[in-house]
């Protein structure tokens, strides 16, 4: 009898892939695609999580012969990932959707669907590693390591830091040892309908890509505004307007609209006295930063240990000292200091090719 596993389906190269890959490998192959509501309104949609990405991955389910489904995840949607992601904005820091999509959505509700249909496994198309060790003289038990994938170019394993060991055992990820060129290949061989789809790098319940334009409809929709203040430097001198706190990120420089002399980056925003302040490059530089609701891929840190660091995906990895602290947060400092530590990301520790865990950066030193 086959072993059953569930692979999540958005439509896209790599999920598609990465059913074809499992269903080679004798696995009974069952899709599922995400639903959100998300209605075509004349605006460019994301290629993923709509309609178009429901009716790409009904095709490929098709082309390979498996069963496919269609589930409406609005709710949890809406409830996990779009009210954080307005609140987090409107409290100027800058939220990362994909993280708790990824927590709340696909390793917790996709999972629990995926094993009431039966399946031992839910797959996806993430580029990453799970590796299973035996621990101590026991063969049966294991734990199961998170891994950077092949592909350094595309790997994923920083929106998966949140993944616990139960998790991490029920999941399988086929393009963990791929790259991306080696992915469209396979897609071709397989002559899945996608193998030529643009890859996307949009967050889905944005419209056109643009979350300005949504978070301000949204908020709207509520009844609030967005509300325009001063930007002053570091000596509280007032510089010119902003537009609203949540259009703007630290490390910014472009749109600000203040001739200084000289370049002019965000350093800090205040949301409760509705600033902004800007200074000099050299003054978006940080020794380290303190993160809370930390997430830990098996054991937490408890003692002052050496990990590196990364602050943001497309970022690179730093040698870091990190420190546990009282009320479940800990103090991270940098090796050398970092450039826009931004409150709201995620910063994740890695050791070696491993992912230890991370969490939620609340503030830069």
């Amino acid at each position: 009898m086959k072993v059953k596993v569930v692979v999540a389906m958005s439509g896209g190269v790599d999920s598609s892939a990465a059913a074809g890959i499992l269903q080679k490998q004798g696995y009974e192959v069952i899709g599922l695609t995400m639903c959100f509501g998300l209605k075509e309104s004349g605006k460019k949609k994301p290629s993923c999580c709509g309609i178009e990405g429901i009716e790409d991955a009904r095709r490929v389910a098709r082309a390979l012969g498996i069963k496919h489904y269609v589930l409406n995840f609005d709710q949890v949607l809406q409830e996990k990932v779009i009210k954080n992601f307005i609140s987090e904005y409107v409290s100027g820091r800058t939220p990362n959707p994909c993280v708790r999509c990824n927590e709340y959505l696909k390793f917790e509700r996709l999972l629990d669907k995926a094993k009431s249909l039966g399946a031992k496994y839910l797959a996806t198309g993430h580029y990453a590693r799970i590796v299973a060790r035996s621990q101590g003289h026991k063969v049966t038990s294991k734990i199961f390591l998170l891994k950077k994938g092949k592909d350094k170019y595309k790997d994923q394993s920083y929106f998966l830091y949140r993944l616990k060991q139960e998790q991490l055992k029920a999941l399988l990820f086929p393009l963990g040892d791929y790259t991306k060129t080696q992915v469209r290949k396979i897609a071709a061989e397989f002559d899945l309908p996608v193998k030529d789809k643009p890859g996307s790098q949009e967050i889905c319940f944005i419209p056109d890509d643009d979350y300005r334009v949504f978070l301000s409809q949204a908020l709207r929709s509520k009844g609030l505004k967005i509300r325009p203040g001063p930007i002053v430097d570091s000596l509280g001198k007032v510089l010119g307007e902003h537009k609203g706190i949540p259009f703007y990120t630290i490390g910014q420089r472009e749109g600000l609209g203040i001739a200084a002399g000289y370049p002019i980056y965000i350093i800090r925003m205040d949301s409760r006295k509705n600033t902004i302040v800007v200074g000099k490059k050299e003054e978006v530089f940080s020794s380290g930063l303190i993160a809370g609701d930390l997430s830990f891929t098996n054991e937490a840190v408890k003692r002052e240990v050496a990990l590196r660091v990364k602050i943001r995906y497309n970022h690179l990895e730093v040698s870091s000292k990190i420190t546990p602290l009282d009320g479940g947060k800990v103090k991270v400092i940098f090796s050398k200091l970092q450039f826009a530590v931004t409150p709201g990301q995620s910063a994740v520790f890695y050791r070696g090719n491993t992912v230890v865990g991370g969490g939620i950066i609340e503030s830069g030193l």
